[in-house]
């Protein structure tokens, strides 16, 4: 869950900033983790049992000169970070790279971090490295993708004996900000990334195996603004805002993205599928134009009947995180203008409603 992306001068990458966001991870003793990105490090907060309400007092996890962090989780809870590492280079400018770390269990210290390198040896390209985007497939092998310095989609993939293979280019250009990446039930992994004017798709063609032909397809995009989510088996559908605000899903191969209404502000949107009295449902959630976190609900894959849209009237800084507790319910947090997090849960009631806010 990224997209807190913001313009910075030409010597640095596009998407350089203070590193800003919010993410929800599940352990394997059914606790949520609370992750908060501030000045000081990765704050982190663990419910004090599985299902809640209570949670433990914060600790911090260290953060090395992180402009970005991306957060998965793998089949045995592991939680994986990838970040972008900014440092001011001896002659000038900086020195960018790719670093990841591993938690293995609720609460416990993060590995150390260990740098997956920056396959461009011209320092000024280096520096236009993109932000990181990390997934893990079924065999636990850790695939992380960004945009190069030129503009074009990279990824680097971790080996079965634990060593990481090359960076493969995947030969595009113009790609801006960060792509919406995901692993399917199948195992399979598929890309999606934007430029200025359309949006460009990869898949593997199996498991662990090569990547297919790129396919474009002219739709736009507003900026940091992509999420994924599996609606189907081995089916993905991709969310974003279009130019006029509007929030849409895409599926490639159909005519077409489908409007979905609402009116998002700037940011990524998260993601979800839930149990909605008897239905299979997708839940999104993003920062609306007035600031505050909106969320909607409708029938998976009947984007065509659209989706009801609630305003929590909660103001957030960037886009809100979604999960399920151990008990199946849909959770929602968020970073207040505060900069502390709020965290709300589904109520027992018809439809998708939420108990109120929790400060943490």
């Amino acid at each position: 869950m990224l997209g807190q992306d913001a313009r910075a001068t030409s010597k640095v990458a596009p998407e350089a900033q203070a590193l800003r966001g919010i993410w929800l991870t599940r352990g394997k003793d059914g606790r949520l983790t609370a992750y908060v990105a501030g000045d000081g490090g990765l704050r982190r907060w663990s419910e004090t049992r599985p299902g809640g309400p209570e949670w433990d007092a914060p600790d911090v996890v260290p953060l090395p000169e992180l402009t970005h962090l991306s957060v998965t989780q793998n089949t045995e809870g592991y939680v994986h970070f990838a970040g972008r590492r900014e440092r001011p280079a001896a002659e000038g400018g900086v020195t960018v790279d790719i670093v990841h770390a591993i938690q293995y269990q609720t609460g416990r210290p993060v590995s150390a971090w260990n740098s997956l390198g920056n396959p461009h040896k011209e320092a000024d390209v280096g520096a236009r490295f993109g932000a990181p985007v990390v997934v893990v497939n079924g065999s636990g092998e850790v695939h992380v993708a960004a945009r190069n310095g030129r503009g074009g989609m990279m990824v680097r993939r971790e080996r079965a004996d634990g060593k990481w293979r090359r960076w493969e280019d995947l030969r595009c250009t113009r790609i801006k900000e960060v792509p919406a990446v995901i692993v399917l039930s199948s195992g399979r992994i598929e890309i999606l990334a934007a430029t200025n004017k359309d949006v460009l798709h990869w898949e593997q063609e199996k498991p662990g195996g090569g990547w297919g032909e790129v396919r474009r397809s002219q739709f736009a995009v507003r900026p940091g603004s992509l999420a994924v989510l599996e609606t189907s088996p081995d089916r993905a559908t991709y969310h974003w805002t279009d130019p006029e605000g509007a929030v849409v899903a895409y599926r490639p191969g159909d005519d077409g993205p489908v409007s979905l209404g609402g009116a998002a502000g700037d940011g990524a949107h998260a993601a979800l599928r839930t149990d909605l009295d008897g239905l299979d449902c997708t839940v999104l959630a993003h920062r609306g134009v007035d600031g505050t976190a909106v969320v909607g609900a409708g029938v998976t894959e009947n984007e065509a009947n659209g989706l009801w849209w609630s305003d929590t009237g909660v103001p957030c800084q960037g886009p809100p995180a979604l999960t399920h507790d151990t008990l199946g319910r849909v959770v929602m947090a968020v970073v207040g203008e505060d900069g502390a997090p709020r965290v709300a849960r589904q109520m027992d009631a018809p439809g998708l409603s939420f108990d109120p806010w929790h400060l943490l």
